[in-house]
């Protein structure tokens, strides 16, 4: 007999995570095999896995929101997921290609490492104790920079410094600044700072066409320059976060797609159209929080 505190587990969003999960250890596998073999191709695919992990780690809070199947359990899965992925997983690719060659003051390079994945831990946490208290803050922005955006600057970072030294591209001791920008990650993780959490964009939202055809212009340009495109597309939503205070308060609106954030229950839409003022009985889980948001 099944027991009744036994949590029930959404099918689709939960093999989104799995997803995630599982990306981010193919992409460990990889940095190892690259440290030992000494192949940097095993680099690229641990980016690729990584960058992969970020889109998995996009869809699966879709998915559930969709569904209305968000959840507690959707929630703490989602985090473990993400400690890996785009935790441990970055840590070693930037201590591997750059960090472990810092050796003044010597042990600098793994004390930033291990500064990155504390703090990415102590961010996924707090975004969790904050969600539990407050779902509609969690679903409008994000409190510090989220890890999987730290770790898509991270990563198409590395991908360019790779991709510049195969190409014979002299940048000397330029790659080091990757020490210092992991650093200021680790701060804005845990800081106060808010970024937008783009959670108004589902299969429902309706842009102008100007909007269309910019989106498409970028993602065919991304496509065919996937070798620095995305270092410049996570290093743009860094830097917003930090001007974001600054912007006001309409172009936040526009960049962020406020306007359609509030998206109507249907349930309750067909009763106001009826005239009927009382609130249905919502299921209980539709309030849970944000089960396996991008945090």
């Amino acid at each position: 007999m099944p027991n009744a505190h036994e949590p029930r587990i959404p099918v689709l969003p939960t093999l989104m995570t799995a997803g995630n999960i599982l990306c981010g250890f193919v992409a460990i596998l990889q940095i190892f095999d690259g440290r030992h073999l000494d192949d940097h191709m095993h680099y690229h695919y641990a980016i690729v896995f990584i960058l992969l992990a970020c889109l998995f780690d996009a869809l699966d809070g879709r998915v559930a929101r969709m569904g209305g199947t968000e959840s507690p359990f959707g929630r703490e899965l989602d985090s473990l997921a993400d400690i890996v992925s785009f935790g441990v997983a970055p840590a070693l690719l930037v201590h591997d290609i750059v960090l472990k060659e810092i050796d003044t003051p010597k042990g600098l390079g793994w004390l930033i490492s291990c500064i990155y994945l504390v703090c990415g831990a102590m961010r996924l946490a707090r975004f969790n104790c904050l969600a539990a208290l407050d779902v509609k803050s969690s679903n409008t922005s994000f409190r510090g920079c989220p890890i999987p955006a730290a770790a898509g600057v991270i990563s198409s970072l590395t991908l360019l410094i790779i991709w510049l030294d195969s190409n014979e591209k002299e940048i000397g001791n330029w790659k080091y600044a990757l020490a210092g920008l992991m650093a200021l990650l680790s701060y804005l993780m845990v800081s106060s700072l808010e970024y937008p959490s783009f959670k108004a964009v589902n299969w429902r939202t309706k842009r102008s066409f100007h909007w269309v055809l910019i989106s498409i212009f970028v993602v065919a340009f991304t496509v065919m320059n996937w070798h620095w495109m995305p270092a410049v597309l996570f290093v743009s939503y860094l830097l917003y976060g930090l001007a974001r205070p600054w912007i006001s308060r309409k172009w936040r609106q526009e960049i962020e797609i406020e306007a359609e954030s509030a998206e109507i229950d249907p349930e309750v839409e067909t009763l106001a159209l009826n005239g009927e003022e009382d609130e249905p009985d919502l299921p209980n889980h539709r309030g849970s929080g944000d089960s396996t948001a991008h945090v």
